[in-house]
């Protein structure tokens, strides 16, 4: 016999009370686990991209974005 069905089993044996009690545990249970999912990091949800950036890949990304932009010396 399965977990689950173990569980299942018992609780069909307990009165309608005592399987809301269950019922609202359970529900209980599901949305703290839910909420605990952990963030993935920026490098792993671009491992699969086959993306590859040096440092100064980058810093030219940057200056080019940022070549047009005023700055606060004129």
């Amino acid at each position: 016999m399965s977990l689950e069905q173990a569980i299942l089993e018992a609780v069909r044996e307990l009165p309608a009370d005592k399987q809301q009690e269950i019922l609202t545990h359970a529900s209980r249970l599901r949305d703290e686990s839910m909420k605990k999912k952990p963030f993935k990091s920026v490098k792993g949800l671009w491992a699969g991209l086959g993306v590859s950036l040096s440092a100064e890949e980058i810093d030219q990304n940057q200056r080019d974005m940022w070549k047009g932009f005023p700055s606060e010396d004129i």
